[in-house]
């Protein structure tokens, strides 16, 4: 690793061969989160190149480093940046910041008048879209495309997002509105000074939506809470 270049760029269909490599990434590192996203297959990974619709990162000797993908949600009007996934062994090094922002890149450049967000259980992915001018949101400023919500079905927290008819879940929204967003020195220093904040909300949200959820599956009435404001 300390003597290999890390290349990031536009994926093709040339890359093909890294597609397995990254769903199987994507899913043990899921697991290792006690987290949940929504699976994909290589097929759907290989589609995402072919289109120019991927990023990869891989070293000039031709190891995997990383990947993220767009999608694309109500004909255009909302894009997703999907699926970011770093190898363990280049975790922590800055790659992950580097591929989100040309995804970013190309996602204006593709699709310049398009709302991006994303759904994320990550402090540190909420920074790097901090870092891009993305803002935490509520669920219901996101892309109503029941495809979109379709794509959760293999997550492991599904049954608790559709408990809150999909107006909350463990993950949280974040979005970039070309039309009306903030310049991004303003929200990374916004984040910076609530990081904290953010990570304990963050943890309380999860553990109040994990409580309530069992307790309404084994019939139990859920008892108030003071982040009522916020899950409800």
């Amino acid at each position: 690793m300390e003597n290999s270049n890390i290349i990031i760029r536009v994926a093709t269909p040339l890359d093909n061969h890294f597609a397995t490599t990254i769903t199987n990434e994507m899913e043990s590192s899921a697991k290792a989160r006690g987290t949940g996203i929504a699976r994909r297959s290589p097929a759907y990974i290989e589609t995402k190149m072919a289109e120019g619709k991927s990023v990869i990162a891989h070293t000039d000797k031709g190891e995997w480093v990383g990947f993220c993908y767009i999608e694309a949600w109500q004909h255009g009007q909302f894009v997703a940046n999907s699926g970011l996934i770093v190898a363990p062994v280049y975790r922590k090094t800055g790659v992950a910041k580097s591929i989100k922002k040309k995804i970013f890149e190309l996602s204006r450049q593709t699709y310049p008048e398009a709302k991006i967000f994303g759904l994320t259980t990550g402090l540190a992915v909420m920074k790097i879209n901090s870092d891009l001018g993305y803002e935490p949101v509520t669920y219901s400023e996101l892309t109503d495309d029941e495809d979109f919500w379709a794509g959760c079905k293999s997550c492991v927290n599904y049954d608790i997002l559709m408990s809150k008819d999909r107006k909350n879940c463990m993950c949280t929204a974040m979005l970039y509105d070309p039309a009306d967003h903030y310049e991004p020195e303003e929200t990374s220093a916004s984040f910076k000074q609530r990081s904290g904040l953010y990570e304990r909300f963050m943890k309380l949200k999860q553990t109040s939506l994990l409580r309530k959820f069992l307790k309404k599956k084994e019939g139990g009435a859920s008892s108030g809470s003071v982040l009522k404001f916020f899950f409800n």
